[in-house]
């Protein structure tokens, strides 16, 4: 059976690269926008993984539902299929082979959607909204992660209606990442804890939160061994936190940066604040990508400490964003300028000047960049 079925879900076709395009503070960068956008804003974004032929770009929204757009080669945003909950979806991710989607939601629950068949199954249940949802595959096992506000953290197989293992947590979940063979979890409370997840999952260090507010997003980085090593957490004050689980030097390696404020990083005059939404980090260059709600992504080198590009501002906060798994694609989404305007973009690198790779990606290689955002 073809890939999502025969049912297409919501839209019809896909769109012009360059149809529809506003000028205005919506999408000041005239980027490309995505066909048949959600009612409301995004909460969440994923890519479909490298196993999956294609790019796939998964969205939930506060309007109950779970999207699919293919991003085809030529611009074109293709709607294929979508899923309801009963409550607002907080995240989504994909299975290793990209044959199935788990969303997760503020009506308790979790799903698993079928992309072949175009179904979707209840698989996990919690006393609270569920607040994060990671597939893992491990050598002697595979589950599905969630994390809730009814303070636990559930491991499920699929197959089963009761949980694999539930750990409880001192607070409610507000964030989370899994690279394999680590978990990052962000609580309330500025509460913060590693697990790792080798033959059983298991809590591995509570660490003291190197931020002041309260923790928004966090993303876990690789080394150059490709093995996961330490984390970025972001906050509602304009910081994030760059933090190795065994640095050399903690005191040298561990540091924070200011980003997502009115004027920089300039503290002679009031600054306007804003939270740091979502951090992603590029899979092949390792440098990392923030998005707030001053309207603004970001685009940073924590090797050199330095700031690479910013975007420039929209006008509603940015709430999400992520890379597809080669890197040459970027997503961001935003709210809008009134609940049911939406639209979406795709940048192409020719629209810059000589059409090479921008400056805010350094490496050897010229290729495309393709920016799709996700704007109401």
């Amino acid at each position: 059976m073809s890939l999502f079925g025969t049912s297409s879900g919501f839209g019809t076709g896909g769109t012009s690269v360059f149809g529809g395009a506003t000028t205005d503070s919506h999408n000041p960068m005239k980027d490309v926008e995505v066909t048949s956008p959600p009612d409301d804003s995004i909460s969440c974004l994923a890519f479909s993984p490298p196993a999956m032929p294609g790019n796939f770009l998964i969205g939930g929204s506060w309007a109950n539902d779970v999207r699919c757009w293919e991003v085809q080669d030529n611009g074109q945003t293709v709607p294929k299929a979508q899923q309801m909950h009963t409550g607002p979806v907080l995240d989504v991710c994909w299975s290793d082979d990209g044959s199935k989607v788990f969303t997760a939601s503020c009506d308790k629950t979790a799903k698993m959607w079928d992309l072949n068949s175009n179904q979707a199954m209840q698989i996990a249940q919690h006393d609270g909204p569920i607040k994060t949802i990671h597939w893992i595959k491990a050598p002697n096992y595979t589950c599905v992660m969630t994390g809730s506000w009814d303070k636990t953290l559930k491991f499920w197989d699929t197959r089963s209606p009761n949980p694999m293992m539930s750990l409880q947590m001192p607070e409610r979940c507000y964030c989370a990442d899994v690279v394999y063979p680590m978990a990052v979890v962000a609580t309330a409370e500025r509460g913060l804890i590693v697990y790792q997840l080798e033959n059983q999952p298991s809590e591995f260090r509570r660490i003291d939160s190197p931020l002041k507010h309260q923790h928004r997003c966090v993303a876990i980085f690789k080394d150059k061994q490709n093995k996961p090593t330490g984390f970025a957490l972001g906050s509602i004050e304009g910081r994030v936190a760059i933090h190795y689980i065994n640095p050399p030097n903690p005191a040298k390696d561990n540091f924070t940066f200011k980003c997502h404020r009115s004027n920089g990083t300039n503290t002679a005059t009031p600054q306007d604040i804003y939270a740091v939404n979502a951090i992603a980090f590029h899979p092949v260059h390792g440098t990392l990508a923030t998005v707030g709600s001053d309207g603004r992504f970001s685009f940073w080198d924590k090797d050199a400490r330095t700031k690479l590009k910013t975007s420039e501002q929209l006008d509603q906060p940015i709430t999400a964003c992520c890379f597809n798994h080669n890197g040459n694609i970027f997503a961001y989404a935003s709210t809008g300028r009134d609940a049911l305007e939406w639209a979406a973009a795709l940048r192409f690198p020719g629209d810059d000047v000589d059409g090479r790779l921008p400056a805010f990606l350094p490496c050897p290689p010229v290729f495309p960049l393709l920016s799709v955002a996700v704007a109401e």
